[in-house]
């Protein structure tokens, strides 16, 4: 086999030495023990851990049956991981590993080779494309392998990564595991290629772990031939309405007769919602007894469709670790494999959170803030995202204070009504202003409304991922009620696990000055009445983008005072971080102050966190969102791929989270305080600018200029004004009288029919 045949991108002008270093650099560390999940029996078939299956590797992020794909596979999973390859022959019988029996979505032949693109019928429907069974192997040795799902990256299409082979993935990459695919075995038939007579001939030089195939007759006709103990049958099941082509019979209809299957397969392979069940609207159902049944008749079940990347069940918040642990970790089964594009999901999910439990101790000084409570699962600041906050294990819950008409703190995730109820549709959709120092464009803002007016109001929860089509828990997206700041604290101090409190203050010096109300004393006189000036747990913590407001707790010592840089920064002088040691105890960043990003690709590690943490300011980063949307491409779509990185390897003090629960569950790996040349790859952290250096210039995204330094004029502001003695009073359209005049005049209200219907308008559009 030849280096190019089976590393192209090796064998270019930049060296074979250089391509292996810069993969080997994804990851700190590779590890060649087994993982240490030493517990009792698992309820799989067999009492050992589930498999990880890569399907086409890495295909998560590389080209799908790559050789990068291969190797990052290997390198990032369990030791033990199954290389999967979908089979397809050559016009000369070569079996190929490519993810289709057409060609074209996944490689550049449609380039290489215009218009020899056919059509072929293919399980009775007639299809067009390119397939493998037209081209000779040394015709496709000119094709290169490409990302095929559009919606991940490809960036690393320059690297000219050619076909495999199966021998060269044997060969080359040795794996602890080898899976081969057969999906289209009569189709080949039907074209005088022989799929039985390649897998048996591969076989004698080649070790085969697995063959799956959906068709039945192909699995009997090779029964005879393989040694159950080398090479072990699966049969794949389809979509449940779809017909195997042997029998004619749906595969739903297959699963109630399993008896039959064990005459010619030692396992199957069906699709996650076979086992777990979602309705229409993506909520699962009770799970089914597929696993059961099947290993009640001596079957091994593996179950497929395991991407971060694809929207799956809203019970999952995002999360794919938590839907990995529903298939391996309840109280009633365990599958026998995982078949995933994503296979560190998996690895992690097996080997560092399977079997721990809710209350698995943990000493990981990292600590878990909330963003509006559990705002990932229901409309942030209501009851119900604070329970639910507190549930799952959150350290130290936030309260964001707003102000109402009356005077009343109550938290809320924005002053803007508009971002979190549906104020807009309401009876006071005419209550909208305009205040360019607060926001731009116009609002219904929180002083507008008294507090039993606000009581009136419909939650309504935010979906900032909605424009990719990815919804919060729109079942619940109305639920939950609003609580003042004493409701808030009086929760908070019945929480026994909790850590402390966040109260975030912001707006206050136009509130002060145009309202005539003072939030900072409102906020003292709130903590002071609820009893945590003299409480030591849980904490008092103050947070403010404005030193001004942290210079009005300076005096209560045993509260921290947390400072916010609302601006993206790569250092800050050593003058700027002296004068926020006079006013804060705390940091808050942003994460691309830690990592910068270019197009989704982390670039380099700031001195953020270094220099604030040398002037003993811990230092706490935002926002952390299981969404994959929100995550680099160098987190693999992970969330805890991402919290791992920033805890174990970019050293943060602590971060925010609309989905706590993923966060303190990280607290409680297996690996959380395991020294980095003992912990495993899959739990290793990320290297700043790796991925990006596997890119070829041609795929480079433009260079960014630095993000600027945090510098004194950046931190210092003029003392918070005092707060007039007045009530303030309202106009006849319920805006407070005190909001200041526009250039002509006029009071900045809005009259009339316009402007109202058109904030119900987006209002309503933003809920679509």
């Amino acid at each position: 086999m030849s280096c190019r045949r089976a590393f192209p991108a090796m064998c270019n002008s930049r060296g074979g030495a250089l391509f292996l270093l810069l993969l080997h650099s994804v990851v700190v560390a590779l590890v060649s023990a087994q993982g240490s999940n030493k517990t009792s029996l698992w309820p799989t078939l067999s009492g050992k851990p589930p498999l990880v299956i890569a399907r086409g590797g890495f295909s998560g992020l590389f080209p799908d049956s790559s050789s990068v794909a291969y190797a990052f596979a290997q390198q990032v999973s369990l030791p033990n991981v199954i290389l999967w390859c979908d089979v397809q022959l050559t016009k000369d019988g070569t079996g190929i590993c490519v993810p289709d029996v057409k060609l074209e979505n996944s490689t550049d032949i449609s380039v290489v080779f215009k218009n020899r693109n056919k059509v072929y019928d293919v399980n009775g429907t007639p299809t067009s494309g390119y397939f493998s069974l037209d081209f000779t192997l040394k015709e496709l040795s000119n094709v290169v392998l490409t990302q095929g799902v559009y919606s991940r990256t490809n960036k690393f299409d320059g690297n000219g990564f050619q076909i495999l082979t199966v021998q060269d993935l044997a060969k080359a990459f040795k794996p602890s595991g080898l899976w081969l695919n057969i999906q289209h075995d009569a189709f080949f038939t039907k074209h005088n290629l022989s799929m039985r007579s390649y897998v048996i001939s591969v076989s004698k030089s080649v070790i085969v772990n697995y063959i799956s195939s959906p068709e039945v007759n192909f699995l009997r006709s090779i029964t005879a031939r393989f040694n159950p103990r080398t090479t072990k049958l699966v049969f794949r099941f389809l979509g449940q309405d779809e017909t195997e082509p042997s029998l004619n019979k749906t595969y739903g209809s297959l699963l109630n007769n399993l008896t039959f299957i064990k005459t010619f397969a030692s396992g199957i392979l069906v699709p996650k919602s076979y086992i777990w069940p979602m309705d229409e609207a993506l909520y699962l159902q009770p799970h089914t007894s597929v696993v059961t049944d099947a290993h009640k008749e001596g079957l091994e079940v593996f179950a497929s469709d395991f991407t971060n990347d694809v929207p799956f069940s809203f019970n999952h918040s995002y999360d794919p670790v938590t839907e990995s642990l529903s298939f391996i970790d309840n109280d009633d089964f365990s599958v026998d494999g995982l078949l995933t594009d994503f296979p560190i999901t998996q690895s992690v999910a097996i080997d560092s959170f399977a079997h721990l439990g809710k209350n698995a101790s943990t000493q990981a000084k990292l600590l878990v803030i909330s963003r509006y409570g559990a705002s990932g699962d229901y409309t942030g600041c209501t009851d119900l995202a604070y329970k639910k906050a507190i549930d799952d294990g959150v350290d130290v819950l936030d309260c964001p204070v707003q102000l109402t008409k009356d005077g009343t703190p109550f938290c809320l995730s924005s002053i803007n009504l508009i971002d979190s109820t549906t104020v807009a549709q309401s009876r006071f959709s005419s209550r909208t202003t305009t205040i360019p120092a607060i926001k731009a464009g116009t609002g219904i803002f929180t002083f507008n409304l008294t507090w039993s007016e606000i009581q009136t109001l419909t939650p309504s929860i935010a979906s900032p991922y909605s424009k990719y089509t990815l919804f919060r828990n729109p079942r619940f997206k109305n639920n939950g009620k609003f609580l003042t700041l004493s409701d808030f604290l009086a929760l908070s101090k019945d929480a026994s696990t909790l850590h402390g409190v966040l109260i975030n203050i912001e707006h206050a010096a136009y509130l002060a000055e145009n309202l005539g109300l003072s939030v900072t004393d409102l906020v003292l006189d709130g903590l002071s009445k609820a009893g945590y000036d003299n409480l030591t747990s849980p904490k008092v913590m103050i947070q403010s983008s404005n030193s001004s407001v942290l210079m009005k707790f300076k005096d209560k010592h045993n509260y921290d005072r947390v400072y916010k840089v609302d601006e993206n920064i790569r250092d800050a002088s050593n003058s700027a971080v002296e004068d926020i040691k006079k006013f804060a105890t705390a940091v808050v960043v942003g994460k691309e102050s830690v990592v910068p990003e270019n197009q989704a690709f982390l670039t380099v590690l700031t001195d953020t966190v270094s220099k604030l943490q040398s002037f003993k300011l811990p230092v706490y980063v935002e926002l952390f969102s299981n969404e994959f949307v929100s995550q680099a491409w160098d987190f693999f779509s992970d969330a805890t791929v991402e919290i791992n990185s920033y805890f174990k390897g970019f050293k943060v003090d602590g971060i925010i989270t609309d989905f706590p629960k993923t966060a303190a569950r990280y607290k409680r790996n297996r690996y959380i305080e395991t020294a980095i040349n003992d912990t495993p790859a899959y739990m290793s952290t990320v290297q700043p600018g790796s991925l990006m250096q596997l890119i070829t210039s041609d795929y480079l995204p433009p260079a960014e200029a630095p993000f600027p330094l945090l510098s004194e004029s950046d931190v210092a502001e003029p003392p918070l004004p005092n707060a007039s003695e007045k009530t303030p009073t309202s106009g006849p359209s319920g805006v407070p009288a005190a909001v200041p005049p526009s250039p002509s005049g006029q009071p900045k209200i809005v009259s009339g029919f316009l402007l109202p219907y058109l904030a119900m308008l987006l209002a309503a559009l933003f809920l679509i």
